[in-house]
């Protein structure tokens, strides 16, 4: 049985990873900062205690694995200012560098490291492929400094594949589960003009896509794992107001967010139209492509089969 260490296991997105480790036969171990995040793995995965920002004995539970992924990153949805920039840095590259420094130095290892598609920064009408260049603002300038801190681990012997997430679309945790209610209320809508390009992606195609990663041999360097049925803002409000049967026409103006988010009401309002070509040319089929399916799947399973 394979071994596959995970920090950021206990997040929205990690704890269906472990899920899905688990149900493909890998014996799992999962990072938790504390004892009492115990209680929400998986049944069937091994817990290790530490920080994923500094050294200690946890990096030897992760040099006993193959396989690294980390998912790893503070929030970047409230309000920022200058320390926790450096937090919302510090968390995705230390953690890199930690995991990465662990799984180093045994043969045939890989580390799946987590991004972004906000490494592109906000490009307009632009199709965004892995060889674009990286974006100038905050957070395309996190992820350059994060997917770097992957990368070197290749000179190391590592296989490094960087999977820069869209938005990740789930009913457990992340930002469909934030605009539920609010569309459920027939108040929902796009944000600004809605004209800007919303990458998105279902919970099991981005859980899917990472065990790819990880287990096909040719993939290294960034992949876009986003859905390939790509829409704009104002196109996903509609749909999930079709789905809801509730009214999506409200808009949501950007001075408003800005009033409550700050600078990340920027990154809301932003857009990027990245499509997944390095994942589909290695043969990774997405079991939702479309997003009026995703949407239709993910209520269902919230709802006990109804919509």
């Amino acid at each position: 049985m394979e071994r596959v260490f995970v920090a950021g296991g206990t997040g929205f997105v990690g704890r269906a990873l472990l899920r899905a480790l688990l149900e493909r036969g890998y014996e799992v171990r999962a990072l938790v900062r504390s004892r009492r995040r115990i209680a929400v793995l998986p049944e069937g995965v091994k817990p290790v205690l530490g920080d994923p920002l500094r050294p200690g004995s946890w990096q030897e539970e992760a040099a006993a694995c193959r396989i690294g992924f980390n998912l790893v990153g503070a929030t970047i949805f409230r309000r920022w200012n200058e320390s926790y920039k450096q937090l919302i840095r510090d968390s995705r590259v230390l953690s890199t560098r930690m995991l990465g420094e662990a799984l180093a130095g045994g043969e045939g290892r890989v580390l799946v490291n987590a991004s972004a598609v906000g490494y592109y920064g906000e490009t307009g009408e632009e199709e965004i492929t892995e060889e674009c260049p990286p974006g100038k603002d905050f957070l395309a300038r996190v992820c350059v400094d994060w997917e770097r801190e992957a990368l070197e681990f290749q000179k190391k012997g590592l296989r490094v594949a960087v999977a820069r997430f869209g938005i990740i679309l789930g009913v457990e945790g992340g930002a469909l589960l934030k605009m539920l209610p609010v569309f459920r209320l027939g108040l929902g809508g796009a944000i600004g003009s809605g004209r800007q390009w919303f990458p998105w992606v279902h919970l099991a195609d981005a859980v899917s896509g990472l065990i790819f990663l990880a287990e096909k041999s040719e993939a290294e360097g960034p992949f876009n794992l986003v859905a390939p049925g790509i829409v704009r803002q104002k196109e996903f409000a509609r749909e999930l107001g079709r789905v809801l049967k509730r009214p999506a026409f409200l808009p949501t103006p950007v001075w408003g967010l800005r009033l409550i988010f700050g600078e990340v009401a920027q990154v809301l309002a932003s857009g990027c139209r990245a499509v997944p070509r390095k994942l589909l040319a290695l043969g990774f089929r997405f079991a939702f492509p479309y997003l009026r399916q995703a949407l239709e799947d993910l209520l269902r399973k919230k709802h006990g089969g109804r919509l």
